[in-house]
């Protein structure tokens, strides 16, 4: 914003700025951060306020597109590591109607009562793509949800309103796949591990009792032959 003058000296149009304000991205990104600092103010980012994971959820549910390649990354890891019951609540994740749509989506699932766990978000894209994320009703959603919530938005580098009020953040929607549920084959070890652990001190434990049950025997018999 200014006004335009004339440098006489040289005939010369010239422009006299008196405001200047960010636009496009720079935008965007200034709208980021003043809704960031008042979230952050509200104690919404606070690592207190952050749920764990439940360790076998019944029933997983997932706010994202129908048709993006993020439900079939999460589908496809999920039935890798550990199958399970997946919900898919769909949802716009790009537009001006996306924050509206995930809002009712992610409050659908929420009525579930077999859902342990949600999974929000969508693959990469630009600021602008993304910007669904940061709304401010989307976000205050994720934070009152009774269960709680994986926010996988883009790719690593993008950071979300969405992921930071979020119970947990994952750098994909492939890598939130891997969050909520646990590896089988891990699980077998694990188990496998656990049971040779119980046998071997099962072993030492009745070796011990059969020494201590040696040492009374001979201190019975020194006793009798005392006696004598």
């Amino acid at each position: 914003y200014g006004k335009l003058g004339i440098y006489v000296a040289q005939g010369r149009f010239q422009m006299y700025a008196e405001r200047a304000e960010p636009a496009g991205i720079g935008d965007l990104m200034a709208r980021y951060e003043q809704l960031k600092q008042k979230l952050r103010a509200e104690g919404l980012f606070e690592a207190s306020r952050k749920r764990p994971l439940p360790s076998a959820p019944r029933t997983i549910g997932v706010v994202t597109s129908a048709s993006g390649a993020a439900i079939h990354d999460i589908c496809r890891v999920i039935g890798r590591r550990q199958p399970s019951r997946i919900l898919l609540a769909s949802a716009r994740v790009q537009g001006s109607e996306a924050p509206r749509e995930l809002i009712a989506a992610l409050q659908r699932l929420e009525a579930v009562e077999e859902v342990d766990v949600i999974i929000i978000g969508r693959g990469g894209g630009s600021l602008e793509d993304l910007w669904a994320f940061n709304d401010e009703g989307l976000a205050r959603a994720v934070a009152a949800c009774r269960v709680p919530i994986v926010s996988a938005v883009g790719h690593e580098v993008d950071v979300s309103l969405c992921d930071l009020v979020a119970d947990v953040r994952a750098a994909t929607p492939s890598a939130a796949g891997e969050l909520v549920v646990r590896d089988q084959a891990e699980l077998r070890r694990r188990v496998v591990g656990l049971a040779h652990t119980l046998s071997l001190r099962m072993e030492r434990r009745v070796l011990d009792a059969r020494h201590r049950q040696e040492q009374l025997a001979a201190r019975l018999e020194r006793c009798g032959h005392a006696s004598l």
